[in-house]
């Protein structure tokens, strides 16, 4: 089974459903179904008969062509007699009605589906036996989508077999447990996720908050889901040209295929390769793209606000400025950086050049004068906002550090201790640094088996914020508590919890994935953590 995870996000404690409401198709939900159905089927029509049309053009030029050519009454015989077994063959079909609902004795339509009407058979306001579950299972199913106050999400983008999907784990700290609690299918490969707390979308009206996740993909859509409903068929809201919910969604999506793919002011027309919520404006969402181009919703109204084109290449990074919420930082494959008021797109934004293509940009969240910048030739710069280059060529890290020798593919800082900073790369290898008085060091390099390594990010409560998700070309996460390692608790001696000492006089190391302690997993599985223990933690350190 080839799968792979390229994206990953945490949902802090306390903001998710207790109860996530599950699903269910109403009337008028019904109703649009078969809306849809119905100009299909119209549309389906309208082909056959051109098909019909043109087949029966084709047929009087035969019939022509035969006329002339045929010489003799009995030749002109056989014809008919074919044409007769032909017209016999066409009507045992009856193409003429193939699309006509049958009739019962009492005048009703009879639908595939039978007379739905006739299902409808009980009391008004009588619960209908066939959809009400007894209350011992409906319990159950309650208490498996109970997500506690001490929970976290974490809602990751996977590809399984070509069939693109997020899946939303629970974590449970406290009792080292993570499983996938529901997911939520795709159009295509998703390549970024961002948590946003403000509600979008149907449903949502006299709300102030909410726990949403807003996903881009290889389509030029942005989809937002509730993260609240368990088998939802539909997005929330759809940021771009057209509306899956739409009735001319189908229509709609054929038009856009057809138009070459010119960027505009409107909506994306490649790819959304980056998204940042704007954590101080709660209704603003900045997206990049493929198309060359930056955009700024508005959730109120789910349009875009204002485009921006600062680059020449592919924009694959985007960070909000922690404190100056108008400042949005934005990278390309054009191996530039621009930090840029989008409240001036008109005025000449600050840039900085690289020696590679970018990969990641983070400002520092302990001190928003400085920022980071990775690349895909493995390395990771510190730069000052407040030095800015005049021309690119004097663009001046503070420092440069070669993390990996392939592409630092993910990158993150700990929201709690400044300096302590976290890279993945194309390597397979997780590396935590030190970087403490502007002197990089690293602290521990390890292999955690999820593959290339695409995601590596810390938990965002302070409480948790120790505790390392990381995902990759393997299709499986894990959880590190990078608190319980050896070599952390050395280098960050005196800001890390205290923990008990097992038997033999040593903090254990806790790292988990799905189904860890399940007795069910494979030899096969066995063997890998054999093989990581042997092979990728040699650089652990003793207590």
């Amino acid at each position: 089974m080839n799968s792979m995870i390229t994206t990953t996000a945490w949902v802090r404690r306390g903001v998710a459903a207790q109860f996530p409401t599950k699903y269910e198709i109403d009337e008028e939900e019904i109703n649009r179904i078969s809306e849809i159905a119905r100009l299909q089927l119209e549309d389906a029509k309208g082909d056959l008969d051109a098909a019909r049309e043109e087949k029966n053009d084709e047929d009087a030029m035969d019939e022509e062509t035969d006329a002339k050519a045929a010489k003799g009454a009995g030749k002109s015989s056989a014809n008919g007699k074919q044409d007769e077994e032909e017209d016999d063959d066409l009507k045992e079909y009856d193409l003429d009605h193939y699309d006509s609902d049958e009739v019962d004795e009492d005048g009703e339509e009879v639908t595939m589906f039978g007379n739905v009407k006739s299902l409808a058979y009980h009391q008004p306001g009588e619960k209908d036996p066939y959809l009400e579950f007894p209350e011992e299972e409906a319990d159950e199913d309650r208490e498996e989508l109970q997500i506690l106050g001490t929970d976290n999400l974490l809602v990751a983008g996977k590809v399984e077999d070509e069939v693109a999907h997020l899946e939303v784990y629970v974590y449970e700290d406290s009792a080292d447990n993570l499983y996938v609690h529901h997911d939520i299918m795709l159009p295509a490969i998703p390549l970024c996720v961002e948590w946003l707390d403000f509600p979008v979308g149907k449903g949502v009206e006299g709300r102030t908050s909410g726990n949403f996740v807003a996903v881009g993909t290889m389509e030029p859509e942005i989809e937002i889901w509730d993260l609240d409903i368990v088998d939802c068929m539909y997005p929330n809201a759809i940021l771009g040209p057209g509306d899956s919910n739409d009735e001319q969604s189908s229509s709609n999506k054929k038009k856009n295929k057809k138009k070459s793919k010119k960027a505009n002011d409107e909506y994306h027309v490649d790819s959304v390769l980056a998204l940042a919520a704007n954590r101080q404006h709660r209704n603003l969402l900045a997206s990049a793209s493929a198309d060359i181009t930056v955009k700024l919703w508005d959730l109120n109204t789910q349009k875009c606000a204002k485009s921006y084109s600062y680059h020449k290449d592919k924009i694959c990074a985007l960070d909000w400025h922690p404190k100056e919420s108008t400042i949005l930082l934005s990278g390309s494959y054009d191996r530039t950086v621009v930090a840029a008021d989008m409240r001036a797109p008109e005025a000449k934004a600050p840039r900085w050049q690289v020696a590679s293509d970018v990969e990641n940009l983070r400002w520092d969240i302990h001190d928003s004068n400085f920022f980071y910048v990775t690349t895909d030739n493995g390395i990771v710069y510190k730069y000052d906002i407040r030095n800015a280059p005049v021309a690119l060529s004097d663009s001046k890290p503070v420092w440069t550090l070669q993390a990996h020798d392939d592409s630092v593919s993910s990158f993150d800082i700990n929201p709690t201790i400044p300096g302590f900073l976290v890279t993945g790369s194309s390597d397979k290898q997780v590396k935590l640094w030190d970087t403490a008085n502007d002197k990089p060091s690293m602290v521990v390099s390890r292999k955690l088996e999820v593959g290339k390594v695409f995601s590596t990010s810390f938990a965002p409560d302070p409480e948790l914020s120790f505790r390392l998700a990381v995902a990759g070309s393997k299709g499986v996460v894990q959880i590190w508590d990078t608190s319980t390692n050896a070599a952390v608790r050395r280098a960050f001696a005196g800001r890390l919890p205290d923990f008990t000492p097992g038997e033999d006089g040593h903090v254990k190391e806790r790292i988990m994935g799905v189904n860890q302690n399940d007795e069910s997993d494979s030899e096969d599985e066995e063997a890998n953590d054999d093989e990581a223990q042997k092979d990728g933690w040699e650089s652990m350190d003793e207590d």
